[in-house]
C-alpha cells in the first residue's frame, strides 16, 4: 500500500543467538504489526534420534554456550525417569549446587553485561557508548564487580564438572565427581564479595524501577498467565519441583507434575518464525500463552524458603502491587536480581551440608522405561526434555521445550506494546529501535537453545569445481 513502510532490525542486539523484528507502519506512520522473527534453526530433535539416551547431557548441553549446564542437567533427568531410578542424596545436593552455578552466572552476564547499558546510560545514549564497555567506562567499580560475580558462578561450575563451559558432570544414575571438603571450603571464602555484589545490583534495579515507575508501566506491561515450578509449599525451586499455572491474578489454574506436561501444555506453530508457540492447552491458543522465567516464577511461587531472597521477594511483590506493575516486562531485571540472591543462599547452604562431600554419587542399573521426562527451571525459564527409546536405550523420539519457547508469546507481544507507545507519526529514531530491542532483552532469550525441527528437515546441498561449475546437486525436502 502507498505511503507504508517495513523497519527491519536485525540482528537483535546483546541477547544470545540470531533473530530479527519487523515492524509494519500504516500510511499514517502508525505501527500496525509488529513481529519478532527466530531465524536460526537446530536440528537437536531429529539428529539426536538413534543415538544411545545415555549420550544425551553430553550432546544436548552443545545446544548452547550460555546454559550447558541447565539442559545437561534436564536431560540426565530424563535420563534417570529411563533407568528408572532415585539418585543418591549427594548425587541430588551436587546437582543442584552446580544448578545454582550456572543461575549466579547467567543472571549475573545477563544484568552487568547485557541489561544494564540501557538502564545506567540510558537507552538514548550513542551506540558506541551504550554497551558493556560504556559501563566499564562510567561505573569501573560495577563492572568491576560484575564481572567477578559472573566468574564465581563459573568457578562453582569448574569445581564440579571440571571447566566453566559445557562440563562432563551430571550422568544418567547421579553425577560423575564428588567434591572434596577442601574444595568446598574454597567456594565458600567467596560468598561474601558475592553477597555484597548481589546486594548492590538488587539496590540499583530497585531504585531504577523507583524512580522510573511511569516508563515500568508503559513499556511492555500487559497482563500474562505464569507458569514455573514449586516445591511441595509453593516455595521457589529451580531444579526439582511441580509445575504450576497461575493466572494474571496470581490465580492457580494448574498444578501437575512435569512428567505430565503433554496433558496440560501444546505447542502452537506460526510460519514467519521458526520458534514455536507454547501454550496452556485448557485456555487454548493464544488464551493461554504464559510468560516463565524470573518474573514468571515470582509471580507463581507463593514464597521462597531462603531468608535473604524472600525479605527481598516481599519488598518486590509490595512494590509492583501498589505500582500495579505487576506484568511489566522490566520487572524480568528486578526479579533476576532477587533470584540471584537466592541462589547464593541455596548454593551456600547445599556446602554447608556435610552430605554434599559423600562418595556415593551414582546408581547404575538397566534401564526400565521407554520414555523420561526431565523438568528443570533454567535461568530463563522452564526447560523441557522428553524422551522415548526403544528396548535397546535407542532414541526413537526426541522433544525439547525451552524457556525461550514459553516466552515466544509475550515477547512478540512485548515488541508490539514498546512499538506503539513510543512511534509517532512515522518517527522512528534510533532510541526507539533500541526500547524495542529491550523488550526482548528483559526477557533474555536464548535463540540458540530455542530453535528446533519437527519431521523433515528440508536440504539442499551443491557440489561445485574449482571453477564454479555446479558438479552435483542433491535435495531432499
Amino acid at each position: 500500500m502507498e505511503g507504508t513502510r517495513k523497519i527491519t532490525i536485525e540482528p537483535v542486539s546483546r541477547i544470545e543467538g540470531h533473530g530479527k523484528i519487523t515492524i509494519n507502519l500504516d500510511a499514517g506512520g502508525e505501527v500496525e504489526k509488529t513481529r519478532f522473527h527466530v531465524t536460526q534453526i537446530r536440528g537437536f530433535e531429529r539428529f539426536c534420534q538413534g543415538r544411545p539416551f545415555e549420550e544425551m547431557p553430553v550432546i544436548t548441553q552443545r545446544i548452547c554456550g550460555i546454559c550447558p549446564v541447565s539442559h545437561q542437567l534436564a536431560s540426565a533427568k530424563a535420563c534417570d525417569e529411563i533407568l528408572g531410578v532415585r539418585i543418591p542424596e549427594t548425587a541430588f545436593l551436587l546437582r543442584e549446587l552446580i544448578h545454582m552455578g550456572q543461575f549466579i552466572q547467567s543472571h549475573a552476564l545477563h544484568f552487568f553485561h547485557l541489561a544494564s547499558p540501557d538502564l545506567l546510560l540510558g537507552w538514548d545514549e550513542d551506540p558506541a557508548v551504550r554497551n558493556v564497555i560504556g559501563i566499564a567506562g562510567k561505573f569501573p567499580e560495577l563492572a568491576t564487580k560484575g564481572i567477578l560475580l559472573r566468574k564465581f558462578g563459573q568457578e562453582i561450575i569448574k569445581a564440579l564438572g571440571g571447566k566453566k563451559i559445557h562440563p562432563v558432570f551430571a550422568v544418567p544414575g547421579g553425577v560423575s565427581n564428588s567434591l572434596s571438603a577442601e574444595k568446598g571450603s574454597e567456594i565458600l571464602s567467596g560468598f561474601q564479595h558475592a553477597y555484597e555484589t548481589c546486594q548492590i545490583a538488587l539496590d540499583t534495579i530497585t531504585q531504577w524501577v523507583e524512580m522510573n515507575v511511569g516508563e515500568a508501566e508503559a513499556f511492555a506491561n500487559f497482563r500474562s498467565n505464569y507458569a514455573g515450578l514449586v516445591d511441595e509449599k509453593g516455595c521457589l525451586s529451580l531444579y526439582d519441583g511441580r509445575m504450576r499455572i497461575v493466572d494474571p491474578d496470581r490465580n492457580k489454574l494448574a498444578e501437575f507434575e512435569p512428567s505430565d506436561y503433554l496433558s496440560y501444555i501444546g505447542e502452537h506453530v506460526e510460519s514467519w518464525s521458526y520458534l514455536k508457540f507454547p501454550f496452556y492447552k485448557a485456555a487454548g491458543f493464544p488464551d493461554g500463552a504464559y510468560r516463565v522465567g524470573p518474573l514468571g516464577r515470582l509471580n507463581t511461587i507463593d514464597a521462597i524458603a531462603t531468608p535473604k531472597a524472600n525479605q527481598a521477594f516481599a519488598s518486590f511483590k509490595t512494590l509492583i502491587d501498589e505500582k500495579n506493575i505487576r506484568g511489566a516486562s522490566l520487572l524480568y531485571h528486578y526479579a533476576r536480581m532477587v533470584e540471584l540472591l537466592y541462589c547464593l543462599e541455596k548454593a551456600e547452604e547445599i556446602l554447608k551440608n556435610e552430605a554434599v562431600y559423600g562418595r556415593d554419587i551414582r546408581r547404575t542399573v538397566v534401564p526400565v522405561h521407554e520414555t523420561g521426562v526431565g523438568v528443570i527451571e533454567a535461568p530463563r525459564g522452564t526447560l523441557i526434555h522428553h524422551y522415548e527409546v526403544d528396548r535397546y536405550g535407542a532414541l526413537k523420539k526426541v522433544n525439547l521445550i525451552v524457556a525461550t519457547g514459553h516466552n515466544n508469546v509475550a515477547m512478540n507481544q512485548a515488541v508490539e506494546l514498546v512499538a506503539k507507545e513510543y512511534i509517532r507519526n512515522g518517527d522512528v529514531r534510533e532510541g526507539i529501535l533500541n526500547r524495542i530491542e529491550g523488550a526482548i532483552r528483559c526477557y533474555d532469550p536464548c535463540l540458540s537453545c530455542s530453535t528446533h525441527a519437527m519431521g523433515q528437515m528440508p536440504l539442499h546441498v551443491q557440489v561445485f569445481s574449482k571453477d564454479g561449475v555446479l558438479i552435483h546437486e542433491l535435495c531432499k525436502e
